[in-house]
């Protein structure tokens, strides 16, 4: 089986999470470490999409 395709949100946070030199899958308060960074992505994706484009990733998960 495949692994399933991940979200743009999954992508950046786990861009970050690298960048700030975590390791991507090693748990943090319960949830893989990328998962901490979705605030962050959140902020800087809603800034800079539409409001349209903005519910369409975010509609994509991974939460």
């Amino acid at each position: 089986m495949a692994p399933r395709p991940k979200s743009p949100r999954e992508r950046a946070a786990r861009a970050l999470c690298l960048r700030a030199g975590n390791p991507e899958d090693t748990r943090f308060e319960g949830r893989p470490m990328w998962m901490s960074y979705l605030d962050e992505v959140d902020a800087v994706l809603e800034a800079a999409l539409t409001a349209e484009e903005w519910a369409q990733i975010k509609a994509l998960g991974p939460e």
